[in-house]
């Protein structure tokens, strides 16, 4: 099953061209990747890479690929699409290939994924894919594409977007570790004294309130959030033909 992710971007599509086609852009909101750098290559040829992506703070595995985009369509959006592979043997991902469109629409622009890729490993890495990979991969490109509408919107860096993602989950962690201890400290309602029954009816009540709200509250505008990106395409999606085109990368 392959991968979909559309953000709604309120920006201006050059804009938003220039900071997903340029590798020193892209590298910078895209969670997925830590280096992306081009080959060099002939002019008017599909667009040769390498990619780097940290694993653990011990680990990076690199790949290739090759990527080409349609800036004039006849109808007024634009395309790009890539095949990617990497021979590193402890990257559960060997090859794959994807596309990003861009779609006009009223005050902004539908920016919209879709790919896929096979795994390496025989049935362990098809289960580990299942279970781990593929959801997270999900959740980092959603992630990242609403780093970049917060980039093109309202001019937040990916660096600063992510410090105030940092922030924002120590902050919700910490009130779930506060909440949860104190559930689990009733005898202090007796502290109270003439209020204690009160305040044990209370406490629970707004423990159980603060846990809610660092799980399930809205995150702060200026922070990215995958849930605001759309996971299932509202319509029939189809690969641009130039995605056929392309060579599987060496």
């Amino acid at each position: 099953m392959g991968l979909y992710v559309e953000a709604h971007i309120r920006g201006d599509l050059d804009e938003l061209w220039a900071r997903t086609q340029d590798p020193a852009h892209h590298r910078r909101w895209d969670f997925r990747f830590t280096e992306i750098d081009c080959l060099p290559g002939a002019a008017g040829e599909p667009r040769r890479f390498r990619y780097v992506t940290r694993v653990l703070p011990f680990l990076t595995v690199c790949g290739t690929g090759v990527s080409a985009g349609e800036e004039t369509r006849p109808d007024g959006t634009r395309a790009s699409a890539l095949r990617f592979c990497s021979p590193h043997p402890l990257s559960l991902i060997a090859e794959g290939s994807g596309y990003w469109r861009y779609v006009p629409d009223g005050d902004g622009v539908r920016f919209l994924t879709g790919y896929d890729y096979r795994p390496r490993w025989g049935a362990f890495g098809r289960f580990a894919d299942r279970l781990f990979l593929r959801p997270f991969m999900g959740w980092a490109t959603a992630w990242s594409f609403d780093r970049l509408r917060l980039w093109v919107e309202r001019g937040v860096t990916p660096e600063r977007a992510l410090a105030n993602w940092c922030a924002e989950l120590v902050v919700r962690g910490v009130a779930l570790i506060v909440a949860c201890t104190g559930l689990g400290l009733r005898s202090c309602v007796r502290l109270f004294g003439p209020l204690a029954a009160t305040m044990a009816y209370l406490c629970p009540l707004l423990l159980a309130l603060v846990i809610s709200l660092a799980l399930c509250k809205e995150p702060l505008a200026g922070t990215p959030a995958a849930r605001r990106c759309l996971r299932t395409p509202p319509t029939r999606v189809r690969a641009p033909r130039l995605l056929a085109a392309l060579e599987r990368p060496s």
